[in-house]
């Protein structure tokens, strides 16, 4: 039984990988097809599309033994649409114009499934800590790649939106408290949905630029209160830990 799911496993994120080099080739040639010089942009944009469906396909492979539920089939779906935003999102930067619209169409589809493969796991008892991480993670390069998009047209600082997770990630290898799980909190998974709903308004041909930037800016002061209440949750979790565990030493 072990060996059929890990060989499905590698089928699943093998049939992921091909359908974002097939898509996400044919995407950037329609879209960019006077881009100059077409292969050094083409190839840059497929590689970042590949960091993205790289991560999600070795999140699945590498738990013992490999698996992978129908609910991260659907992440898997996911992160091939995020993976097409990606590459679109790097071919638009080096060709001087990032196709927006595009890139709303692709990213609010992987917005709106994000709503899918937790009922999936739930429906099937699939749910897990690690299919947890990999949606999670998924919904991190959905906002980091989407904040990229931006950038063009509300200024740079859209980034801080999309790095944010990722530098809280990195502040957990200095401080191990900052890896334990948090308590579930409605506010903490609103302001989560608002960030890539914001920078996809924002994205959306015709929206007025103030409207866009205004969104992204309330979004990322959101994000960070949002992140930094965390990290006062996580220390004072920590805290009482080590004033329980005390008085036993």
């Amino acid at each position: 039984m072990d060996s059929r799911t890990a060989q499905r496993a590698v089928v699943d994120v093998t049939v992921a990988m091909g359908a974002f080099l097939a898509a996400g080739t044919w995407l950037c040639v329609t879209a960019f097809p006077h881009a100059a010089p077409q292969h050094l942009t083409l190839a840059a944009a497929l590689a970042a599309g590949s960091g993205v469906i790289g991560c999600a396909a070795a999140s699945v492979l590498r738990r013992d033994p490999p698996l992978c539920t129908p609910a991260d089939r659907v992440t898997l779906i996911r992160a091939v649409l995020v993976a097409c935003c990606a590459a679109l999102t790097v071919a638009g930067v080096m060709a001087g114009s990032v196709p927006g619209g595009i890139i709303a169409v692709l990213g609010t589809t992987a917005f709106l499934l994000d709503a899918v493969d937790g009922r999936v796991a739930r429906f099937t008892g699939t749910a897990s800590a690690a299919g947890s991480r990999l949606d999670t993670d998924t919904d991190g390069a959905l906002v980091l790649v989407l904040s990229g998009a931006t950038a063009g047209t509300t200024g740079p600082w859209t980034l801080g939106i999309g790095l944010m997770y990722y530098a809280f990630l990195a502040a957990g290898w200095f401080r191990p408290s900052l890896r334990e799980p948090l308590p579930p909190k409605m506010a903490r998974k609103v302001i989560g949905a608002f960030q890539p709903a914001a920078l996809l308004l924002a994205l959306i041909p015709g929206v007025p630029p103030a409207l866009g930037m205004s969104a992204a800016a309330v979004a990322f002061m959101l994000l960070g209160f949002s992140f930094g209440r965390d990290v006062v949750e996580l220390e004072r979790l920590r805290r009482d830990d080590l004033a329980t565990v005390a008085p036993r030493a």
